[in-house]
């Protein structure tokens, strides 16, 4: 299966963890070069830990509106870039 090479970062969360699937599906088979596997790995690891913020992210706003006053208004959510 071929992927555009989108940044993970601008990927939406589900393409990301389809195009890391199908990394991990290939990586398994044994059937690529070496050079070849540590590409899609390291690709795969770039996935992983970005789906891994968005999902910290997700988790971060559903606290603060769980937690939020139900008179309050809503505020756009601002997520810190400090990990």
């Amino acid at each position: 299966m071929i992927w555009q090479q989108k940044k993970p970062e601008n990927m939406a969360f589900e393409a990301a963890l389809d195009e890391l699937d199908a990394i991990v599906n290939e990586l398994e088979s044994g059937d690529i070069p070496l050079e070849d596997a540590l590409k899609k790995f390291e690709r795969g690891i770039s996935l992983a830990r970005n789906s891994q913020l968005k999902l910290t992210q997700a988790e971060q706003r559903v606290e603060i509106l769980l937690r939020a006053d139900d008179n309050a208004p809503l505020t756009d959510f601002e997520p810190s870039h400090d990990e």
